[in-house]
């Protein structure tokens, strides 16, 4: 039974819990939730590039998945829900798995990655594979680059301002769930590649804690950091997908995993509280408010940022949380200067007593020992060791050389335009990935980001969690291993300034701040600490609902009751 147009909530906000009643109710069914899902990416993804394939068995799925509810089997909140994975996150299916490479088009795995496996368990559709910056950022110098870019898919855009960058790696993913076309999606991030998008994209984050979720046959090149995370339009809905998602490795395919402190972890859900902040001690490490990127010359907006921050820090203290001055120690440097009162109006003390300051260094831990040296070390063996669960009557590619010949060959990977220098810093680099030498540069980067960061700034104040805007927040746990959770903290106005990257170059131009762009409030905390950092989340989510302030200028048409039925999508490309 169709339902009515005016009854269902729109899928542009709709929750996984109102999709599940929706469900329960009759109302809808997920083969309808399917189709009007892909009438929505037909309709923007030729502006947003947001989606890469959609799965031809989609709408089999939903179907087969129909009859168990109507036979009174519910596997559980997801049960029937369409949900997009990155490009990156092997499925074994009729879909490709590319990382946004033409060269990858056709290999098969012999495998799919273990979270599929657990979230096609729980009942979710997987209903494709989002774009992304292609190699998830691993591949071409920055400056040769855009994020949200990939041979495969294309450039990738934002949906709140016209030629809006998306943010990156997870660019698709996060576009995709901002304009409804997913209940919600996974992504992956070394350092920035969840947290950034889901901030320009006026979403829910999640990067987890290292080892709370496996990496198995997910394309990765840094095992030392990379992690499978969530994004969702409220963190109702992300904890859900984190708690589907979630657990050691059944076969131990994911080392990692086994670090995890509980035999089965929780149900994220049940920490989200709208008292979560009574009582709770939130520190503020002034120091790691860092303007790199495009703040640094951008004062007007790294000002409405701050702002934006002080107003949340009002909001945390209205809601019972005790806010405490901290730093992190491994940033401390005499080179430090004093924030100026008049720009951020944060002058403050620190836990020490010492005056709240912004480092103006030029280098940072992990630039100092370098993470390079062991980032270099480890990628080719990594990526040659996902090359190896592929099916070799299906592609000729088994390593980064083969990789690196064929993009610098075919046309549509933009090459030498776009370069392949960092596969080049990895094919040559002296330092073997299980060497003394990678695993010292990783132990200096990790003991200044984790022991002499993050960590040491939440024990050394008896802290529960950390906050910074978001765009200063992932930095550090990127190599301590620690989970970050971003939610919406505001959005540049309409009278705003326009911040280009390379305005003048027709190939690489886009808007990384201006008017309608949103940005976000980032929750930091200890190893494992995730269901107090998703309650802290939830508790000021539920007092500013900034979300609902700023709508995308891009939108689909197609919602429940309009139809949408019928589409004949056939392929995994489905004429993307």
């Amino acid at each position: 039974m169709m339902c009515n147009n005016h009854d269902a909530p729109s899928l542009l906000d709709i929750t996984i819990e109102e999709i599940g009643q929706l469900l329960l109710e009759r109302t809808t069914t997920s083969e309808e939730l399917v189709d009007v899902y892909l009438q929505r990416i037909l309709e923007v993804n030729g502006r947003l590039h947001a989606v890469n394939e959609i799965n031809p068995d989609a709408r089999a799925i939903a179907r087969e998945l129909d009859k168990e509810r109507a036979l009174g089997k519910v596997r559980g909140p997801l049960h029937g829900v369409p949900i997009l994975v990155k490009d990156v996150i092997a499925t074994k299916d009729k879909m490709n798995n590319t990382a946004g490479s033409v060269c990858l088009l056709g290999a098969q795995v012999l495998e799919e990655a273990s979270i599929i496996t657990k979230l096609r368990e729980a009942g979710a559709i997987i209903l494709g594979k989002t774009n992304l910056s292609e190699w998830a950022g691993f591949r071409s110098n920055f400056d040769t680059t855009s994020l949200g870019w990939s041979g495969y898919g294309g450039q990738g855009r934002g949906a709140y301002r016209e030629d809006q960058d998306p943010g990156g790696s997870s660019s698709g993913s996060a576009v995709a769930v901002s304009v409804g076309l997913a209940a919600a999606a996974l992504g992956t991030e070394t350092r920035g590649s969840i947290i950034n998008p889901a901030e320009w994209n006026n979403l829910v984050g999640i990067k987890p804690t290292l080892g709370l979720v496996s990496r198995h046959m997910v394309i990765a090149t840094c095992p030392r950091q990379d992690v499978v995370g969530t994004l969702a339009r409220t963190v109702t809905d992300a904890a859900y997908l984190l708690t589907a998602i979630a657990g050691k490795d059944k076969y131990e395919n994911d080392n990692f995993t086994l670090a995890q402190p509980f035999e089965s972890p929780p149900d994220y859900t049940k920490a989200l509280t709208s008292d979560a902040l009574q009582g709770a001690r939130i520190g503020v490490p002034w120091n790691g408010v860092i303007p790199d990127f495009y703040l640094a010359q951008s004062p007007e907006h790294l000002q409405i940022i701050m702002r934006s921050f002080n107003d949340s820090l009002a909001v945390l203290e209205a809601a019972g949380a005790t806010i405490v001055h901290t730093h992190f120690p491994s940033l401390l440097s005499s080179q430090s200067e004093n924030y100026s009162e008049e720009a951020y109006t944060c002058r403050e003390q620190n836990a020490d007593g010492h005056a709240a300051t912004a480092s103006s260094r030029t280098t940072y831990p992990w630039d100092e020992a370098p993470s390079s040296t062991y980032e270099d070390a480890d990628a080719a063996p990594a990526l040659n060791a996902y090359l190896s669960h592929l099916d070799p009557t299906t592609t000729r590619i088994r390593s980064l050389h083969d990789i690196a010949a064929c993009t610098a060959s075919h046309p549509l990977e933009q090459y030498p335009t776009r370069d392949i220098s960092q596969w080049h810093a990895a094919l040559t680099s002296p330092v073997p990935p299980n060497s003394s030498a990678a695993w010292t540069a990783y132990q200096a980067v990790y003991q200044a980001c984790g022991p002499n960061g993050v960590f040491a700034a939440l024990h050394n104040a008896h802290l529960d969690a950390l906050v910074l805007p978001s765009v200063f927040s992932f930095h550090l746990p990127a190599y301590a291993g620690s989970p970050v959770v971003t939610v919406p903290m505001g959005f540049f106005a309409d009278d705003v300034g326009v911040v280009w990257r390379k305005r003048d170059d027709p190939l690489l131009r886009s808007v990384v701040a201006g008017p309608g762009m949103t940005f976000g409030l980032g929750f930091l905390g200890d190893r494992w600490s995730e269901e107090r950092l998703l309650g802290l989340a939830f508790a000021f989510e539920q007092r500013t609902g900034w979300r609902g302030r700023r709508r995308p200028v891009v939108l689909p048409g197609a919602e429940l009751g309009k139809g949408g039925g019928g589409l004949g999508v056939q392929g995994g490309e489905a004429g993307l």
